[in-house]
């Protein structure tokens, strides 16, 4: 569970990025989050991971309010949290299968068990003989699977992703969607920031709709009307 309560972030620079945000996301919800440039996506879901702070307001995970926590607290946090990026954040120096493990490898993990759920997650999404290719060995949709699944190796409670699919065809943009489904299906909580309307349309789900940092809609919905956006 996520609950925003009266959320306000001010930057140094005056920038007011979120203004006064208060809503819930339930355990196992699937949440697309769209709106224009600068309209507060990427801060909105930073304060879930903890890289950003509220100005005012608080931020639960699963009844906890996280907007305390200290910096040496944050990474137990994230534990529970994936994060997949537009920009893929791969490591080019490590093949795919370390890229994927090295979450698991930075919490103490025994290397077998890290083998055996790379294996295990690179299987699910298709990637089994890419383990030991390097980034720079792939193609665009295949970078952003290895991102998916470094993301999800841990098993997370929530999957955020901002713009996975922004730089993507919409063939591999619907797979990358296919894949994102199924690990919703089996419990996991997503937040998916785009501005890929056809994606919107096509799978009915909620939308929350940021513009100048203010929650103008929350609606659960048919097809979306860009126009009043």
């Amino acid at each position: 569970m996520i609950e925003f309560n009266e959320v306000s972030k001010v930057y140094d620079n005056g920038i007011v990025a979120l203004n006064n945000i208060s809503l819930r996301i339930e355990k196992g919800e699937f949440v697309f989050l769209i709106g224009p440039s600068g309209a507060g996506k990427s801060t909105f879901l930073k304060m879930i991971f903890r890289e950003e702070k509220p100005t005012s307001g608080q931020v639960f995970i699963d009844s906890r309010d996280i907007t305390p926590l200290r910096r040496h607290e944050v990474p137990y946090l994230r534990r529970n949290i994936g994060v997949v990026f537009q920009d893929f954040k791969l490591l080019n120096d490590r093949t795919v299968g370390e890229n994927v493990g090295f979450t698991l490898q930075v919490m103490g993990v025994n290397p077998a068990l890290i083998n055996n759920q790379v294996t295990k997650v690179l299987d699910q999404l298709g990637l089994s003989t890419k383990k030991r290719m390097y980034p720079t060995q792939l193609s665009g949709g295949e970078k952003q699977r290895v991102c998916i699944a470094r993301a999800i190796v841990n098993n997370p409670a929530i999957l955020i992703t901002d713009e996975p699919t922004g730089n993507l065809d919409p063939y591999i943009s619907w797979e990358i969607m296919k894949l994102m489904i199924d690990i919703n299906s089996k419990g996991t909580s997503v937040v998916f920031a785009t501005h890929n309307k056809e994606l919107v349309d096509r799978m009915r789900k909620r939308v929350l709709v940021l513009k100048d940092g203010r929650l103008v809609k929350d609606e659960q919905r048919g097809n979306f009307d860009y126009d009043s956006v």
